[in-house]
């Protein structure tokens, strides 16, 4: 399950959460059955704790919100994207170890 610091987010709140967020927000797409998503979830979650207060983060499963992953052209998961002032700024595809994250979560802060 995800860490306290990370969020659910829906078809239902990806609006009001995400994209009318006063912070930047890093959203993981990721499913329950993909192995790259669950070798990054546990740097998601470090990265929700180190980052609270500056950013939001949570998950998207792709699976259960399939239009949210479909407007934003996710196509292979898992993908890290960085969502500011409602627009996307920022992605990465695949596993990254968590320097790139923190460098592409830097660069938005």
């Amino acid at each position: 399950m995800a860490g306290a610091n990370v969020k659910t987010f829906t078809t239902a709140n990806f609006d009001a959460e995400v994209l009318k967020s006063e912070k930047p927000v890093l959203v993981d797409f990721w499913a329950p059955w993909c192995s790259p998503c669950r070798m990054v979830a546990p740097v998601v979650e470090e990265l929700a704790d180190s980052y609270v207060g500056k950013m939001v983060i949570g998950k998207v499963d792709v699976d259960e919100n399939g239009p949210i992953a479909g407007q934003y052209g996710v196509m292979s998961i898992p993908t890290l994207a960085i969502f500011k002032g409602g627009k996307l700024v920022d992605k990465i595809v695949g596993f990254r170890g968590k320097p790139d994250l923190v460098k592409m979560i830097e660069a938005q802060l």
